[in-house]
């Protein structure tokens, strides 16, 4: 009988600790979905998922690109998703993603370099997007502008500051 009480006890305490501990978990789960949902809203998150280039001018650090672009010859052909992200709804999505968790990490923590620079994998996007839309041009002229190992050159490396400044 003694023993029977012990073990009811027992298993009483440690159900008490489970609902205790499954409590907690749903109090620290939710503090990091509204903290995240409050995040995402005061950065205008929605913002990024459209097409619209006034999204990338959310961040002060874009501005000036921004400014530039609407200046140039590509604002009334391109977006900045034409030109930044690849081809494909799964691959621009996660493009997208991959630099909003960046760009805000970096912006969050003070780790950003200025003036902006672009990565290796953006500047691949951005050379693949002139390639399509240009595609007529560059056959025409790939014999003429390739390096010693028959590359074609970077299209950023002469028209730096087609789209917006660099």
């Amino acid at each position: 009988m003694l023993l029977l009480l012990r073990q009811t006890l027992h298993h009483k305490g440690v159900m008490r600790r489970t609902r205790i501990q499954i409590v907690l978990a749903g109090i620290v789960i939710g503090l990091a979905i509204g903290l995240g949902l409050y995040t995402f809203v005061y950065a205008k998150g929605g913002s990024y998922l459209t097409n619209n280039p006034g999204a990338c001018a959310n961040c002060h650090i874009m501005q000036d690109q921004y400014d530039a672009w609407l200046k140039s010859s590509h604002h009334s052909t391109a977006t900045c998703n034409d030109c930044h992200t690849p081809p494909g709804l799964i691959a621009k999505y996660a493009t997208k993603a991959s630099h909003g968790f960046w760009h805000s990490f970096a912006f969050t923590s003070g780790r950003f370099h200025e003036p902006i620079q672009i990565k290796d994998s953006s500047r691949q996007d951005v050379e693949q997007a002139c390639h399509k839309c240009h595609e007529e041009i560059i056959t025409g002229i790939e014999g003429v502008h390739s390096d010693s190992q028959g590359d074609i050159i970077s299209c950023v490396r002469c028209h730096r500051d087609v789209g917006h400044r660099h």
